[in-house]
């Protein structure tokens, strides 16, 4: 496919717009203290965060969680979760990044794995939704991989081709999904993973959202 389209970008809302790094630890030991784990650490989460969620706490447990736990642990996390994410901002840059984007004639959306529902007034709540040509959030089980997630958005949108499409997120999971769809991709280590894991991916790694976005539009040049 030529390179026709407008060059697009697909933001991951957790850890790469929205700097919810604490609330995310936070809700994270929580979950644990419930199998009567001890607390991580910011470092050793970011060392051996993964996705599917379930194979992050066997890497913690030494076994997989089973149904019950997975599902106890899952509530509790979310609902730590909504309860600290109040005191969360926007990462450093994000607004004026997001506008300048726009402003150039450049489309860009959100693909997040956190819900739906709750996403899209939280984008909403930050003045910044006019930025995106679309907002979609995780419908379904939690815990999953953004690859298919993200067939559905990119199919979803008008006039965008995956060859001038990046997606910037923090997690390997959204190099994954970019690449399972023909998309390139950027990964930002201000979020779940640390550098060295997100630099075993291939793809550029870099520690401000500004050599995110610079990144992206050479990739979709």
């Amino acid at each position: 496919m030529g390179k026709y389209g407008v060059a697009h970008i697909v933001w991951d809302w957790n850890g790469t717009l929205f700097h919810d790094t604490d609330a995310v630890i936070g809700a994270t030991n929580a979950a644990f203290a419930e199998l009567g784990l001890e607390p991580v650490t910011l470092e050793q989460y970011r060392a051996l965060y993964c996705v599917p969620v379930p194979r992050f706490y066997e890497r913690l447990l030494g076994r997989l969680p089973t149904d019950a736990e997975w599902a106890v642990m899952d509530e509790i996390f979310h609902r730590y979760y909504a309860e600290h994410r109040v005191a969360c901002g926007l990462a450093a840059g994000a607004r004026d990044l997001l506008a300048g984007w726009q402003s150039a004639g450049r489309s860009q959306s959100i693909l997040s794995m956190y819900g739906h529902a709750e996403l899209v007034p939280l984008v909403r709540g930050f003045g910044i939704e006019s930025h995106f040509v679309r907002v979609d959030g995780r419908t379904g089980p939690s815990g999953g991989s953004k690859a298919e997630h993200m067939v559905r958005h990119l199919g979803a949108l008008t006039g965008v081709e995956a060859a001038r499409t990046v997606v910037i997120g923090d997690a390997a999971d959204d190099a994954i999904a970019a690449l399972h769809v023909g998309a390139r991709a950027v990964l930002y280590t201000g979020g779940s993973h640390g550098r060295a894991s997100l630099e075993e991916v291939g793809v550029p790694v870099v520690d401000s959202l500004e050599e995110a976005v610079a990144e992206a539009e050479r990739l979709a040049a």
